[in-house]
């Protein structure tokens, strides 16, 4: 075989390869569904994405319980790239914060109605990742860039492609709404048990949302912790492995809708230190008409956007968010 011969060889088999990748995936027009009047894109360089779990039942999921009206996004975090990757900040918005719900575009080409106060997971519930987005821009003023949906099922998947995470509990948790038990100390999660762990909220804490939010950004500190360093961008074999599972797992906007642009966005952060990655929650209150939900505080939560937006130092962290 020439020279010529074997690259036209590896050109087609790498371009199968993607192609396989690009039909895993799942896309959204949200630029198209929330047309121009949104906030203005952040400095150069910089980028925000929403990440969003959805706890639907539909398919795989229907194993974790009834349909309890339509999926919501239980998980909903910020994600802010600073610009050159060197820094990120993640803001974690509680599922409970009642906030205004703005009124947004339908697939059937109707509008939904806007909600002076709603929950925020339920955007999700009335328009899908496009509302979930719309209404955090109306929230913080903050331009989202990409967003990023995945359920119970994908996200399973991707923790197993990845070999499993390692995460300390300084508790013992033993959740039967989540099927968790684990006994304090440092345990290597599945997919199933790290499922678990993220969906945890009635043993831990005061059994709100709070708590799981600890959790979910004790694991996702952990697992990019675990993937700093392990050499992932270059072993071919394990980076199709999860790219099979996270194309599989994910639902993105068009913009990220191929197996290019989603390696593109991870080659990015190759040298993004876990050290580097700030936690945050959304500061909330106690919401006056209900016990059970929470309300955004201000200034607090506007400093914070703001810093988001326009890709500057974070605020101080008050006493009471330690």
């Amino acid at each position: 075989m020439t020279a010529a011969s074997l690259a036209t060889v590896l050109a087609l088999g790498g371009w199968l390869l993607y192609a396989r990748l690009d039909a895993n995936l799942a896309t959204t027009d949200v630029d198209a569904t929330l047309g121009s009047d949104r906030p203005t894109r952040g400095p150069d360089g910089s980028l925000n994405i929403l990440l969003l779990g959805s706890d639907s039942r539909a398919g795989q999921n229907a194993e974790y319980g009834a349909d309890a009206g339509g999926a919501r996004s239980d998980t909903a975090m910020l994600v802010h790239l600073a610009k050159g990757r060197r820094e990120a900040t993640v803001v974690s918005i509680p599922r409970d914060t009642m906030v205004a719900r703005p009124a947004c575009p339908l697939p059937n080409g109707h509008t939904s109605q806007a909600s002076a106060a709603a929950m925020y997971n339920s955007a999700y519930a009335v328009g899908g990742s496009a509302c979930a987005v719309k209404t955090v821009e109306q929230l913080g003023k903050v331009r989202i860039d990409h967003v990023l949906d995945v359920d119970f099922t994908g996200f399973k998947k991707l923790v197993d492609a990845v070999g499993g995470v390692t995460v300390t509990t300084d508790q013992a948790i033993h959740d039967r709404d989540s099927h968790l038990d684990l006994e304090a100390g440092r345990h290597r999660l599945d997919g199933e048990q790290a499922l678990g762990l993220v969906r945890t909220r009635h043993s831990i804490g005061d059994g709100s949302d709070l708590g799981r939010i600890k959790l979910q950004q004790t694991f996702m500190a952990a697992l990019a912790q675990q993937l700093s360093g392990s050499g992932l961008l270059t072993d071919p074999v394990r980076l199709y492995q999860v790219a099979d599972a996270a194309t599989s797992a994910l639902t993105t906007d068009k913009a990220l809708g191929s197996a290019q642009a989603l390696l593109g966005l991870a080659r990015g952060l190759a040298d993004l230190q876990p050290s580097r990655i700030a936690f945050r929650t959304l500061p909330v209150g106690p919401y006056p008409k209900d016990p059970n939900r929470v309300a955004v505080k201000r200034p607090e939560a506007d400093a914070l956007f703001t810093a988001v937006r326009d890709d500057t130092a974070l605020p101080p962290v008050s006493t009471k968010e330690k």
